[in-house]
């Protein structure tokens, strides 16, 4: 049984990945036009889907964890380490906005077959392949700033873990209010 299971799981992994590249599709988001819209503040669907996807995966892992069927420290949290975050959100973002596009969505693209996603895959393999041509001057740079205090963003802050989750609950809401205001506020001058 342990073999099949063993055996089964790059087949699982696929298999999730062509469900989520379909969900991606659907939703529009294998489209850089509707990405690129976000940092025009004009549809901010992708911010609140990943905004709720990450508040929904906190919450009901607190509440499993609560009711006895997880144990959230044994689930496996990397060491952060903050200069390589910032660095690769950096780079990540400015590509994100001027390509339209983040490595999974451009994955959908390619295969929806649009132009220029192959063209931001491209560039994402070239890159991959010259980060790591590159990594033994920047290995340096990608373990700088590990956060060494708590594995996790409570112990981090020293609060209670309820409140990280009522903070990330009040700012979800608060980003579905605004990101509404902004659509509404887009659609209108487009109709003017």
């Amino acid at each position: 049984m342990n073999a099949l299971m063993a055996a089964s799981g790059p087949l699982v992994g696929v298999l999730l990945g062509f469900g989520f590249g379909f969900v991606l599709e659907r939703a529009g988001f294998g489209s850089g036009c509707k990405l690129t819209a976000q940092f025009r503040l004009t549809d901010w669907s992708v911010f609140k889907v990943m905004f709720t996807a990450i508040v929904f995966a906190a919450v009901g892992i607190y509440v499993l964890e609560l009711a006895g069927w997880v144990e959230a420290a044994s689930i496996y949290v990397p060491a952060p380490y903050l200069w390589a975050v910032a660095a690769g959100g950096a780079l990540i973002g400015a590509g994100f906005a001027v390509g339209g596009y983040c490595p999974g969505t451009s994955a959908v693209g390619v295969m929806t077959g649009r132009i220029d996603a192959l063209v931001f895959f491209g560039g994402i393999l070239i890159g991959t392949f010259a980060f790591a041509s590159l990594f033994p001057w920047l290995d340096p740079l990608t373990t700088a700033g590990e956060l060494t205090k708590g594995d996790r963003l409570p112990e981090a802050l020293g609060v209670p873990e309820w409140l990280v989750l009522a903070v990330l609950v009040a700012a979800a809401v608060g980003v579905f209010f605004l990101g509404g205001w902004f659509e509404r506020r887009a659609r209108q001058r487009g109709a003017a």
